[in-house]
């Protein structure tokens, strides 16, 4: 599921559907990690936190993502459906009507947008 992404990444999105399902404080380490782009050291500083302590709570965090996405598989479907966009987009571009292209590219717009309504992102 990883491939094409880094682990940070990886984490962030897994954070983007599973982050609510976290505790309060293990949620705020990983708002200001990554959606803040916050250090471990500036983390810790801003909550009064030993860097140990954060690198720790986050690494439990991560692994809390981790369990709900492999029970749920969410991320996994997400990118499906994404590579399944992309594929469409690309057989658009050998549509001999203009039209008809245009007609399916703004279909394909309108899914990619509710998708990323329904999922908050």
């Amino acid at each position: 599921m990883k491939e094409n992404i880094s682990n940070v990444e990886y984490a962030s999105l897994m954070y983007d559907f599973y982050g609510n399902l976290l505790d309060e404080n293990k949620r705020e380490i990983m708002d200001l990690y990554h959606e803040d782009n916050l250090s471990l050291t500036e983390i810790a500083e801003e909550l009064g936190l030993s860097r140990q302590g954060v690198h720790y709570a986050l690494k439990k965090a991560e692994s809390s993502l981790e369990k709900y996405e492999a029970a749920l598989g969410l991320v996994a479907e997400w990118k499906a459906n994404n590579a399944l966009i992309f594929e469409a987009d690309n057989l658009l571009e050998s549509m001999s009507s203009v039209d008809d292209a245009e007609e399916l590219r703004r279909a394909l717009s309108k899914m990619n947008e509710f998708m990323h309504k329904a999922l908050g992102l």
